[in-house]
């Protein structure tokens, strides 16, 4: 709601710029979308060795 609220902001201020920015956001949204899924893959990737760094620990604990 935030950035609608900013985006009429702009397109009262500026108008052009308003109606690019509405142009232009679904393609800056498909080109950072590879960078989301290698985020995502690599965030994933942490958390598996992390998760095995831990389970010595975790296993000794639960005996």
């Amino acid at each position: 709601m935030l950035k609608f609220l900013l985006w009429c902001v702009l397109l009262l201020l500026c108008w052009p710029l308003a109606l690019l920015a509405l142009i232009a956001w679904p393609f800056i949204w498909l080109l950072l979308l590879p960078f989301r899924i290698v985020g995502i893959a690599v965030g994933g990737a942490l958390d598996l060795v992390g998760a095995l760094i831990f389970l010595p620990g975790r296993l000794l604990r639960a005996i």
